[in-house]
């Protein structure tokens, strides 16, 4: 996946404080140095924004959207995502200690090289994301449906895997170690392996 160029954006708020996003749609914003900490956001809409240096430490966000975003050097630290729409965008630089995501369409986000350690996602669509060279060392990501993603390079040491759409992992291009998946998933990986698996 070839690198995007942020959004044009056509005005800027800076040190958004007592935000109230419930609601609202904002497009093509830029967001600098913000401060979201302990924000509750409920069907917030955000497209094609750009969000740098922001703190979304803590804060909630409920069948929201951010479509088409891109994040540079934010901080995730306890952010929790719930069904919220995050189709195309992309992360650059950001932290994502203790990041929890449950149901949602993240399908198209560009997360190459990100520190996703420890990181909680259940129930996403990440079709055709870009995850190469992603550091997921025991993240959590079950029942993600990944066809079609970019993994090359990514790290999955330890990290709990299962129900999630494996098949376009290569597993001679992605650290496995001590990961923890399935039997219909260590099937596919075994066939993807070339083995001939028998009952």
């Amino acid at each position: 996946m070839a690198n995007r160029r942020p959004p044009t954006t056509e005005s800027t708020v800076r040190d958004w404080n007592d935000a109230d996003p419930s609601g609202q749609t904002y497009t093509r914003v830029l967001f600098l140095d913000s401060d979201l900490t302990e924000v509750a956001n409920i069907g917030g809409v955000f497209e094609e924004c750009v969000f740098r240096g922001v703190r979304f430490n803590a804060s909630t966000h409920t069948d929201a959207a951010f479509v088409n975003c891109t994040f540079v050097r934010c901080s995730f630290f306890d952010t929790t995502f719930t069904r919220c729409k995050l189709m195309g965008s992309t992360f650059d630089d950001c932290t994502y200690n203790l990041l929890k995501a449950d149901g949602g369409d993240w399908s198209f986000t560009s997360l190459p090289g990100e520190d996703l350690r420890g990181a909680e996602l259940n129930g996403l669509k990440l079709r055709e994301a870009d995850l190469t060279g992603v550091r997921a060392g025991k993240a959590t990501l079950s029942n993600i449906d990944l066809s079609g993603a970019m993994l090359q390079r990514a790290d999955f040491t330890g990290a709990d895997l299962r129900g999630s759409d494996l098949t376009s992992l290569d597993p001679l291009t992605v650290q496995l170690r001590d990961a923890i998946i399935d039997l219909p998933q260590a099937m596919a990986i075994a066939q993807s392996l070339g083995l001939d698996v028998r009952p």
